[in-house]
C-alpha cells in the first residue's frame, strides 16, 4: 500500500463517496476505516479537530479534510487518469462547477432534516440549482469535462445520487424527474454506468432504511 494511505469514513456518506470513486478512478490501493457518524473514534477527532466529520484522509503524516480538497489532492499527488483538465480555462471551469455543487448543494441536505415550510424552501431551491446545471452545466457533453469522469462529475454524482436517495427517505414526491431534467438524467445513467463507480455505489434499499431511520429520529413521526 502506497505510503500508508487511509480514509476514515462512513460508507452512507455522499462525501466519503467522492473521495473513494477519485482513489478507484485511479486505482490506487488505501485502508477504509469504518467510523460511526455517532461515535466520533479519537482517530477522526485527532486528525480532523477543527470539523470534526468525515471524510479524513490520511497520507502518511499528512492529513486533508473535506471532500473536495482532497479529491484535488489526489488528482495533483497521482497524476494518471486525471480527473482535472489540463486546458487553464476547462480546469477553472471544472472549478466553477465544483463550488456550485458544494454552495447550492447544501439545499439539498437540508431536506432531509426538515418539515413543513423548510422543507419546502429547500425543495425549491434544490430544484433551482437542477434546472442550472441542466441548462448551462453538462450541455450535450456525457460528461462535465466530455468523454470522461472529471473533478465536476465527482461532486454532482454525489450530490444526485444522494438526492435520489432524500427524496424516496422524505417521501414526498419525485423531484428528480426525467422530463424535467432529461440531460441530467442522461448524464446520471452515464455517470453509474461507469464499471467503477457502479462498483462502488452503497446499496439503494440500504441506505434508504438508513436515511428513513435518520429522518425520523430527527424529526420524528409527526
Amino acid at each position: 500500500m502506497d505510503e500508508q494511505l487511509k480514509l476514515p469514513g462512513g460508507l452512507y456518506s455522499p462525501f466519503v463517496r467522492r473521495v473513494i470513486w477519485a482513489l478507484k478512478l485511479k486505482a490506487i490501493p488505501y485502508e477504509f476505516i469504518e467510523e460511526d457518524f455517532a461515535n466520533k473514534s479519537p482517530l477522526l477527532l485527532k486528525y480532523n479537530p477543527v470539523h470534526k466529520k468525515i471524510p479524513v484522509f490520511l497520507h502518511g503524516d499528512k492529513t486533508v479534510c473535506e471532500s473536495m480538497i482532497i479529491v484535488e489532492y489526489i488528482d495533483e499527488v497521482w497524476p494518471q487518469n486525471p480527473l482535472l483538465p489540463n486546458d487553464p480555462y476547462e480546469r477553472a471551469l471544472a472549478r466553477f462547477w465544483v463550488k456550485f455543487a458544494e454552495d447550492k448543494g447544501t439545499a439539498l441536505w437540508r431536506m432531509f432534516p426538515s418539515r413543513g415550510e423548510e422543507l419546502e424552501k429547500a425543495k425549491k431551491e434544490t430544484l433551482e440549482m437542477l434546472q442550472t446545471v441542466e441548462e448551462h452545466g453538462i450541455g450535450e457533453k456525457k460528461f462535465f469535462g466530455g468523454e470522461s469522469i472529471g473533478i465536476a462529475d465527482i461532486a454532482f454524482g454525489s450530490v444526485v445520487h444522494g438526492l435520489e436517495v432524500i427524496e424516496e427517505a422524505v417521501g414526498e414526491g419525485a423531484i428528480f424527474e426525467a422530463h424535467r431534467f432529461p440531460r441530467l438524467h442522461a448524464w446520471i445513467k452515464n455517470f453509474k454506468q461507469v464499471p467503477v463507480i457502479k462498483e462502488n455505489l452503497p446499496e439503494r434499499d440500504w441506505m434508504v432504511t438508513l436515511f428513513k431511520n435518520r429522518r425520523e429520529a430527527l424529526v420524528g413521526s409527526a
